[in-house]
C-alpha cells in the first residue's frame, strides 16, 4: 500500500538538547537536515555529551534556544542574548547556567556517550532526583559526522501527534507528515520501507524509543508527564537491541539526497 500527503513540518536542532527552529526549506543528506545537531556540550569531567535525557544534570539545555545562521550556529539565553558558536565566552556561560563545568564541540569523537535513565523512573521520581542511568553510544546509526541519537532523520505522522494530543515539539522531530488515512502509531510498521519527500528518500530503521525529554518544559511549554506516560501504557514496542519501549515515530537514514520544502509531496512506498 502507498500512502500519500505532504510534508507539513521541517525543524533542525543545531545545538543538541537545546530548543530547535522551522525551517521552509532544507538540503537533506546522508547526515540529515542540513544544520540539524551539529554541536554538542560536553561534561568536561566526564566528556559525555549533555543531553536533556539525564534531566538532573541537563534538562536546563532546553530552556536555550539554538539557530543555525548559514552554517553560524548560535545560541540564545533566557532574555534573548544570543552568543555564536566559536565565541570564546560561551562555554563560561553555559557553565554559568548549567552549574557545572562544559565545553562546546563541532567534532564528534569516534565514540559519543551520553547518560540515559529510564524515563520510568524519572516519572516516578521526579526530575530532579537521583536516578539509576545508563551510558549509551549515540550516533551508531549515522556515518557518525553529528550528535544524532541515532539515525539522521527523526520522523512523525500528524496521526500519531493528533492522537496522543502532544505538542510536536516535545519529540524533537526532523519531519512531520501528514499523510491521509493513516493510523495512529502507524510508523511502528514501517520498518525498512522507504519514503519519499519531493526527490529525497528515506528509509525507516526502527520506532523510535522515548526517554524523559518530552515530559520536560521546553522553553515556555511546562512539564508534560503524559508525554510519556501515554506511550508507556499505550504504545510499547520491540525495539531491536532494546526490548519493549515506549515509542513514537521513528529513525530514517537518507537513501537519496536532495532538497526538501515544506509542503513538498510525500509517499510511503
Amino acid at each position: 500500500m502507498t500512502a500519500t500527503g505532504t510534508l507539513t513540518t521541517l525543524r533542525r536542532y543545531p545545538v543538541k538538547s537545546m530548543l530547535g527552529e522551522d525551517t521552509g526549506s532544507a538540503l537533506l543528506t546522508v547526515d540529515g537536515v542540513e544544520g540539524d545537531r551539529t554541536v554538542a556540550v560536553v561534561s568536561t569531567s566526564t566528556h559525555h555529551v549533555a543531553s536533556a535525557k539525564h534531566p538532573k544534570l541537563w534538562r536546563g539545555l532546553l530552556a536555550l534556544g539554538a539557530r543555525w545562521n548559514d552554517g553560524a550556529p548560535t545560541v540564545t539565553f533566557p532574555g534573548g542574548e544570543g552568543v555564536r558558536v566559536g565565541d570564546p565566552g560561551l562555554d563560561g556561560m553555559l557553565s554559568a547556567w548549567l552549574e557545572q563545568d562544559v565545553k562546546v564541540t563541532t567534532v564528534r569523537p569516534e565514540r559519543a556517550t551520553v547518560d540515559r535513565p529510564d524515563p520510568e523512573a524519572v516519572l516516578e521520581a521526579g526530575e530532579d532526583a537521583e536516578v539509576p542511568y545508563e551510558s549509551v553510544d549515540i550516533g551508531l546509526g549515522s556515518r557518525g559526522a553529528t550528535f544524532v541519537d541515532h539515525s539522521p532523520v527523526h520522523l512523525i505522522t500528524t496521526a500519531t501527534l493528533g492522537h496522543i494530543g502532544v505538542e510536536a515539539v516535545r519529540y524533537r522531530p526532523n519531519v512531520v507528515l501528514d499523510l491521509p488515512g493513516t493510523s495512529p502509531f502507524a510508523e511502528n510498521a514501517w520498518v525498512g520501507r522507504e519514503i519519499s519527500i519531493g526527490t529525497a528518500v528515506l528509509r525507516v530503521v526502527f520506532p523510535t524509543p522515548r526517554c524523559a525529554v518530552p515530559t520536560l518544559a521546553h522553553g515556555s511549554l511546562p512539564r508534560s508527564p503524559h508525554a510519556v506516560r501515554a506511550l508507556l501504557d499505550g504504545n510499547r514496542v520491540a525495539v531491536p537491541g532494546l526490548g519493549p519501549r515506549p515509542c513514537l515515530g521513528a529513525y530514517a537514514q537518507v537513501v537519496q539526497g536532495g532538497r526538501v520544502a515544506v509542503g513538498d509531496h510525500a509517499a510511503l512506498l
